[in-house]
């Protein structure tokens, strides 16, 4: 059921949706956002669901057949390039941020000249923040915290970003499942990294801001529901892309040496979480945790 909302005269951002078989997870954030919204959805499932038909009643929205297979940091570029806004808003299909939440994350980018990125905190079906709403620069200190699971007691210890909420944290990139931007810095810094076909282009843009002196910020006090479905690829497909995108990434920034070190241990940590998970009967998560070594070791899967 649609939740009714007031219209507005004008609005001052556009939100950017990619989609991949995400028809349902699309339906489901129509419904509680305005019909006058502006919003652009990339399909990057070359209409195989007819996204388009949702858009129908939608006034002020755009879409974009990417062509298929894109990957997110392409599509999503091609949704902010072709936008007359001045504001971005990021999502993700199966997030559910509220107009107040977008407004606030919008307003401290024209507050703030220097801030490029403003993002909410992502929370589970548990309602607790998850994990992986930011995170730091890979080092081989982080890593080998990172597979000790040492986050659980320190939360910026290690790889990955998991806030209390309230309390401040100041990750060094943040997730864009709900996030604005400031399109014309966005464009400047070169935009979302297109070598990484999806996860890493987040941690590269926090990178390319923090080297151009320029800031990000998290909100810790704005939790948005997260995950009522995700996309249409299957979970070890993406969990493989995962790894093979980190060891990207790590090469990118890395000399092989300090690459290897840390894809070692990587692939150490995962090998054990994947032997416990057998050995607890959680042949899913074990599954999970070999195709995102799978990833480290012998790169993305096929498409």
């Amino acid at each position: 059921m649609s939740v009714e909302q007031p219209k507005r005269s004008t609005w001052q951002y556009e939100l950017v949706l990619v989609s991949y078989h995400s028809r349902e997870q699309l339906e489901g954030l129509f419904a509680t956002l305005p019909l006058d919204m502006p919003v652009v959805v990339i399909d990057n499932a070359n209409g195989a669901d007819r996204v388009d038909e949702l858009l129908v009643d939608r006034p002020n929205t755009r879409y974009l057949d990417s062509g298929g297979g894109k990957g997110f940091a392409k599509a999503a570029n091609m949704g902010i390039r072709s936008s007359r806004y001045d504001y971005i808003v990021l999502g993700n299909p199966d997030s559910r941020p509220t107009v107040d939440v977008i407004d606030v994350l919008v307003d401290d980018l024209i507050a703030d000249p220097e801030l490029v990125t403003s993002a909410a905190t992502m929370k589970g079906h548990d309602d607790k923040p998850e994990l992986g709403n930011g995170g730091w620069e890979p080092t081989p200190r982080r890593v080998l915290l990172h597979v000790l699971g040492a986050h659980k007691v320190a939360p910026t210890s290690a790889l990955f970003a998991r806030p209390t909420p309230g309390r401040p944290m100041n990750p060094e990139w943040l997730t864009g499942a709900c996030m604005a931007v400031r399109r014309s810095t966005f464009l400047e810094l070169g935009g979302f990294d297109e070598t990484f076909y999806v996860y890493n282009e987040d941690m590269a843009l926090g990178r390319a801001i923090r080297e151009a002196g320029l800031r990000q910020k998290l909100h810790t006090d704005l939790l948005v529901p997260h995950g009522a479905g995700g996309s249409g690829a299957g979970k070890t497909w993406m969990l493989q892309m995962r790894g093979a995108s980190m060891v990207r990434y790590l090469r990118k920034h890395n000399a092989p040496a300090r690459v290897n070190v840390m894809r070692s241990m990587l692939v150490a940590g995962y090998a054990g979480r994947t032997v416990l998970s057998r050995a607890r009967g959680k042949k899913a998560a074990a599954d999970e945790h070999a195709a995102y070594i799978k990833g480290l070791l012998v790169g993305p899967p096929a498409p």
